[in-house]
């Protein structure tokens, strides 16, 4: 039987956890009993003196034992947000990033050019869904468009599909498995796409080798790893973009660190695009860049 309060739960976690080198030991065992009860923090502090029940401590205490193990909090929990909304996460899929909330951003504003240039209905594919972070915010925000969603991995689609349910868009994105637009081949699809969006796999060797163990050991690799210089995702889909682009088009990647040279060349050399852009995250580094092909 339990005896321990809300609050005398979370000395305990919080010690734990920072003695396994977990930054933020108090938050991170906030979030996760906060998770658990299905409380926001604000009512864990109201509710500090409670005790805890016995089923909700063991849960609590496993969530620890695999925190202190550095699985990320987010597969712990089953869930992460991004856009403003929750989305299921499981290890097969990455757990979405806040620096990806800027390809979001990008494609409405991008969309609201497409539509006012020609008035243009947009057709949307994201290549590479994983949870379906961004297609299934797009269909969210883009209510006209017609979304498609591209993964490689099958398991990583069906955690793509519950998100679409969960958020009421289920109905609004046609998922496809295949690697890029590989997946389209052998289908029938007259008119191609205007706006391209896609976060893919962006770590060279070293990078993969450096990783923190939370990264490394848990989140599924073939979301990381894109070949010995870290350009082998770019290179897929500009090979064949051509093929797939209903100009006037917008293609936007999400970028890695010191990738901006490599991949303004990889672009050049495709011939595609009227005008590249860049778009800065909060700490000033390239993160998105925008392919106009007009």
């Amino acid at each position: 039987m339990n005896n321990r309060t809300i609050e005398e739960a979370l000395q305990g976690a919080s010690f734990c956890l920072q003695e396994a080198g977990i930054e933020q030991p108090r938050k991170e065992a906030e979030y996760l009993l906060s998770r658990i009860l299905k409380i926001d923090r604000l009512q864990l502090f109201l509710r500090r003196e409670d005790f805890l029940s016995t089923e909700a401590a063991a849960v609590f205490d496993d969530a620890i034992r695999r925190r202190c193990r550095h699985e990320p909090a987010a597969y712990i929990a089953g869930e992460k947000e991004f856009y403003g909304h929750r989305f299921i996460v499981n290890r097969d899929v990455l757990i979405p990033r806040p620096e990806t909330e800027l390809v979001v951003d990008c494609a409405l504003q991008w969309a609201c050019w497409l539509k006012g240039s020609r008035s243009k209905p947009i057709t949307c594919v994201d290549l590479g869904t994983g949870s379906g972070a961004l297609a299934v915010t797009l269909a969210r925000l883009l209510p006209d468009a017609e979304i498609w969603a591209v993964d490689i991995s099958g398991a990583a689609l069906q955690v793509a599909r519950v998100n679409a349910e969960q958020q009421g868009v289920q109905g609004r994105i046609r998922f496809l498995h295949g690697n890029y637009f590989a997946a389209f081949d052998g289908l029938d699809l007259k008119l191609g796409f205007n706006l391209i969006v896609s976060n893919p796999p962006y770590l060279g060797k070293k990078e993969l080798l450096a990783l923190p163990e939370g990264v490394r050991d848990y989140e599924p690799v073939g979301a990381l790893d894109a070949g010995a210089d870290g350009l082998d995702g770019y290179r897929l889909i500009l090979d064949r973009l051509g093929e797939f682009a209903n100009i006037p088009a917008v293609l936007l990647l999400e970028v890695g660190a010191g990738q901006k040279e490599d991949l303004e060349k990889l672009c050049k050399e495709a011939g595609l695009f009227k005008s590249l852009h860049w778009q800065s995250d909060l700490n000033g580094w390239p993160r998105v860049l925008e392919g106009l092909m007009n």
